[in-house]
């Protein structure tokens, strides 16, 4: 940063379209007072409207300014709050949307082929297995930077209508990567504007099957939020849009999504009635035709899934019994969550002593974990702990519990 501004000083460059605009703000002056060009001021609005794109530029555009923003840590969007219009906006633009395209051909630019979309499906891989052992805020930053420095060029490079294709859809699961993690981190707003991106993308890479998981993960974080009726509607997109693609896996999960959502709203029938058409679909699957990327999604993440529905309907057995079925062993965070809905379940149902006990274990397994959503349910437990009275377990608890990080975060 120190360099960039020298140079700016020196008058070897200028401000371009992101730090135009900061500037004139800390300068309190005009494009015009600061010496910048008219394409120099461009408003830097674009990045905090959580707007679906009108075309691929606009999406490549529009992407390359969010990675350059969140790099740079631009707290406006650090700090925005998600939009609920622009998940109905979203969800109806992509259901709607006609044949898919590409941006118009560029005679500058690098040129991209297939090896180098591999490279960044490689790459974006090896980033998720890190957000999966560690939580969303451990690479976060190292994601963005990848994606500003290494992926935006290629964007705005030269290919064919077929490496087009290609290069979306990668870099659209990159750009829903970073939008779970940013999720995971609590910046609600800036993850649902990846979230946004990634869809458009998506669409032009004319692959129906990622952006009904990317809506899938719209409904994922509009539940988290509690935007209930929000949640549902997305999940029930996701099915409808893929239906003529859809594989018994991906139904299972938008089922799942749609049942987290209903149980949140106390309607415990439709609820059920949306676990169970996940776990008959879920029955169906076959592995060799679906998604790579979909294939975490088992009978251990269904069964989490349930954890939490029945939790949320006030049925503590079976969301015990569930719970203890959802323990992978394969996914840190993912067995985190289930720990901890477990550990809620024998505190619903009365079982004070052994909901600590489980609360004391879901701290060792994500003891490096660097996640805000743990914390947040971890900081839940201790609040309805708190409620069910003292007891000796829950000063148990609260002794051997109080070096573990996770456990301070969760009372701060």
């Amino acid at each position: 940063m120190k360099r960039r501004i020298a140079s700016w000083e020196n008058g070897h460059s200028s401000p371009d379209g992101f730090y135009g605009p900061l500037l004139c703000d800390a300068f309190a002056a005009s494009p015009a007072e600061l010496g910048l060009s008219q394409g120099e001021s461009r408003d830097a609005a674009p990045v905090l409207d959580a707007a679906y794109p009108a075309s691929p530029d606009d999406a490549i555009q529009t992407v390359s300014q969010l990675w350059r923003a969140d790099l740079n840590h631009f707290d406006p969007l650090l700090q925005a709050e998600p939009s609920e219009p622009a998940w109905n906006e979203a969800s109806l633009r992509w259901l709607v949307a006609p044949e898919p395209s590409i941006p118009r051909p560029r005679t500058e630019g690098v040129r991209v082929g297939l090896g180098d979309v591999a490279a960044v499906k490689t790459t974006a891989d090896m980033f998720a297995q890190l957000d999966d052992q560690f939580g969303g805020e451990h690479a976060r930053h190292s994601v963005i930077q990848y994606l500003n420095n290494d992926v935006a060029p290629l964007l705005r490079g030269q290919y064919t209508e077929q490496v087009g294709r290609a290069l979306f859809s990668t870099v659209a699961e990159a750009t829903l990567l970073a939008g779970w993690m940013s999720y995971d981190a609590c910046h609600h707003g800036l993850a649902q504007r990846y979230f946004l991106q990634a869809l458009r993308l998506a669409q032009d890479a004319n692959d129906r099957r990622l952006a009904g998981s990317i809506l899938s993960a719209m409904s994922h974080q509009a539940t988290f939020l509690g935007r209930y009726a929000q949640a549902a509607t997305l999940a029930r997109a996701a099915l409808m849009g893929i239906s003529p693609v859809a594989t018994p896996t991906l139904r299972a999960q938008f089922h799942a999504m749609e049942a987290r959502a209903l149980a949140r709203t106390g309607d415990a029938a439709a609820c059920e009635a949306a676990l169970s058409a996940a776990t008959s679909a879920l029955e169906s699957r076959n592995n060799a035709d679906e998604p790579e990327w979909i294939s975490y999604f088992d009978e251990a993440e269904l069964a989490a899934e349930a954890a939490h529905c029945f939790r949320d309907v006030n049925r503590a057995r079976q969301a015990v019994a569930h719970a203890e079925n959802a323990m992978s062993g394969n996914h840190v965070r993912s067995d985190f969550f289930a720990t901890m809905v477990l550990a809620d379940a024998h505190l619903r149902a009365g079982d004070v002593e052994e909901a600590c006990r489980v609360a004391l274990d879901a701290m060792d397994l994500g003891e490096q974990l660097k996640s805000a959503r743990c914390v947040s349910y971890l900081a839940e437990f201790r609040k309805n702990l708190s409620a069910a009275g003292d007891s000796a377990a829950a000063r148990g608890l609260g002794e051997e519990a109080s070096t573990h990080r996770l456990w301070i975060a969760a009372g701060l």
